[in-house]
């Protein structure tokens, strides 16, 4: 009883397949964009070299792009586009 009530609520997720990636890794690099040009202080705590931002702004960025990137993902897996 409790398992088919738990499968009519789970919805569909997509496997893993080249597109998930790619649509991951969009994500991650429009956060790190957007975070690149609007934290304050990008340049407080240890330098990440060749990207002008600090371990502490690239993390924060990483995890914006990763809840994009879920999003995005889980939205287009809906959809029925992945």
């Amino acid at each position: 009883m409790l398992n088919s009530l738990v499968l009519a609520v789970a919805y569909r997720t997509s496997d893993w397949s080249p597109s998930v990636a790619v649509i991951m890794i969009l994500a991650n690099v429009l956060a790190i964009a957007i975070g690149k040009f609007t934290i304050q202080r990008p340049d407080v705590g240890p330098e990440v070299p060749g990207l002008g931002l600090s371990v502490p702004a690239l993390i924060g960025s990483a995890a914006l792009g990763h809840i994009l990137g879920a999003g995005a993902i889980l939205g287009l897996t809906n959809t029925g586009a992945l």
